[in-house]
């Protein structure tokens, strides 16, 4: 046994994770060392927040077996996860706004002191230890409401320190901190791993992972690729072993036409409430008829990007469609009669209303094009829905139907077809395959090409390399709200796009 193997904390072996129609995780082996970085790190969908949530107990697997210094464990809850020390600070915040800072760093196992339900002032006290610790000057009863993103991540990771953790997950955690924040979240995993504490780290900035880690772990396809010493590779090995060598469909026909520049943006600059620079300076052009792709990874700016040119964000610069230029005043409903079309990331929480028909989630956003005088024509709005069904192949046995009942692939093509309604000039897909199955990929992509072929303009963005490279023309890559490239895609290749997506950080 060498010294790294004695070192080992957590050892996963033979894990899978099934879910229906999809394995998340096959056969995958892991370890965790103990008082160090272990890395993790794969494309979208390589299995790593499946497999942290195995080891934080929110999910069991499959299959396989976990070990905590070499005893075989059974980690059924995050309770029980707790008991053997391990940690979890999700992607997605999970704080409870009304509460104070205070309150949510303890809320579930809250301080008891005699007859009293909590005792405040201790818990007030221990807060105020644990973001001294993170060198935050909070006030434990400040409302988490009243704070900016960055601070309310720090407020994740003091909770989760408040904990007796041996072992800490972080999934993302840098993805709305400031450099500032990022380099004191760096000091504390230091001052953790100098006492002992192994962390987890999930992160898809590679300049970062090369910066903090010890170990590092690399996930593909939902199976383990391999495992390294940090201080062994360099940026590019870990480019070629996340990418491996699967061949890129193709979704685009040998000769493509394009027109004139029909969408166009001039320096566009977006500061968030948090004042963190989501989009910083970001000048691009759309021609008639091509699909320009937006490639990044969380954080990098690609969605405010997109809420700036529907008007949902408080932008400078200028944009401007046909040559005309697009007041930054110009509201959402009036960009989309101008000619935006815009399929939202999340579809569930924006892009559908679930217990409407079919029929009312295509034309809702186009009621304005049916109007007879002041009433809705029931025969425009008919034809134009048994059109859109049939011209985008959605599966439905009557458009009355509630759009919950369809299947994602069909939900999004519902979403696609309300904007197409609106007769857009340019349409814009923020992540549109998120959530859908490969063969309903492939009828997105298909769209694509068959609407850019009819002279619309696609602007879509996606974290996938693989379907960056399939169905793009141009690929613009965006990273920490800068553009850090602007290549036909012909002239590019995946390693190429990783290294300009890790850039600025």
């Amino acid at each position: 046994m060498n010294e790294d193997d004695r070192n080992i904390i957590i050892k996963a072996k033979n894990i899978s994770m099934i879910f229906p129609g999809t394995k998340a995780l096959d056969d995958v082996s892991y370890n965790v060392y103990q008082g160090a970085v272990n890395v993790i790190i794969g494309e979208n969908g390589a299995g790593k927040s499946t497999l942290m949530k195995i080891l934080a107990g929110v999910q069991q697997p499959t299959e396989g077996q976990l070990f905590i210094r070499d005893e075989p464990v059974i980690i059924d809850s995050t309770r029980s996860a707790a008991e053997y020390g391990i940690g979890m600070v999700h992607q997605e915040l999970n704080l409870s706004e009304n509460l104070t800072v205070a309150e949510n760093v303890f809320l579930g196992r809250e301080i008891q002191a005699g007859m009293s339900p909590i005792d405040n002032e201790s818990q007030n006290e221990a807060t105020r230890k644990l973001l001294k610790r993170l060198k935050q000057d909070i006030d434990p009863n400040e409302l988490i409401s009243n704070l900016k993103v960055g601070q309310k991540q720090l407020i994740e990771i003091a909770k989760a320190l408040s904990g007796d953790v041996d072992v800490l997950i972080l999934d993302e955690p840098t993805s709305a901190l400031s450099k500032t924040e990022v380099e004191i979240l760096f000091d504390v995993i230091r001052d953790l791993t100098s006492q002992g504490v192994s962390i987890i780290y999930i992160s898809h900035r590679l300049e970062e992972l090369m910066e903090i880690g010890t170990y590092i772990t690399i996930l593909r396809d939902g199976k383990f690729q391999c495992e390294a010493s940090v201080k062994d590779i360099d940026v590019p090995w870990i480019v070629r072993e996340m990418l491996g060598s699967d061949p890129v469909t193709d979704f685009l026909p040998e000769e493509r036409h394009y027109g004139l520049k029909m969408l166009e943006a001039e320096g566009i600059s977006y500061i968030t409430e948090s004042e963190v620079k989501a989009v910083d300076d970001v000048s691009f052009c759309v021609r008639e008829g091509e699909i320009v792709g937006i490639y990044g990874l969380m954080g990098a700016g690609r969605t405010e990007l997109f809420e700036c040119l529907v008007g949902k964000a408080t932008y400078s610069g200028r944009f401007s469609l046909n040559g005309k230029i697009i007041q930054s005043t110009t509201k959402t409903p009036d960009r989309i009669k101008m000619g935006i079309g815009l399929v939202p990331e999340d579809r569930k929480q924006s892009g559908i209303f679930p217990v409407s028909s079919v029929a009312s989630n295509l034309t809702i956003s186009s009621l304005w094009k049916r109007l007879k005088g002041w009433v809705i024509s029931p025969e425009s709005e008919k034809q134009a829905v048994d059109d859109a069904i049939q011209n985008l192949s959605i599966k439905v046995s009557s458009p009355n139907v509630e759009i919950q009942a369809l299947s994602g692939g069909n939900q999004q093509k519902v979403v696609i077809g309300r904007s197409l309604l609106t007769g857009p000039k340019v349409l814009l897909l923020d992540e549109p395959t998120r959530g859908i199955d490969v063969g309903a990929k492939g009828d997105v992509f298909e769209m694509m090409v068959k609407l850019s072929e009819q002279g619309i303009g696609i602007l879509f963005s996606t974290s996938d390399l693989k379907e960056i490279m399939a169905v793009s023309d141009r690929i613009l890559v965006m990273s920490n709200g800068k553009l850090t490239a602007d290549v036909a895609r012909k002239n590019t290749s995946e390693e190429e796009l990783v290294l300009a997506s890790a850039k600025g950080f």
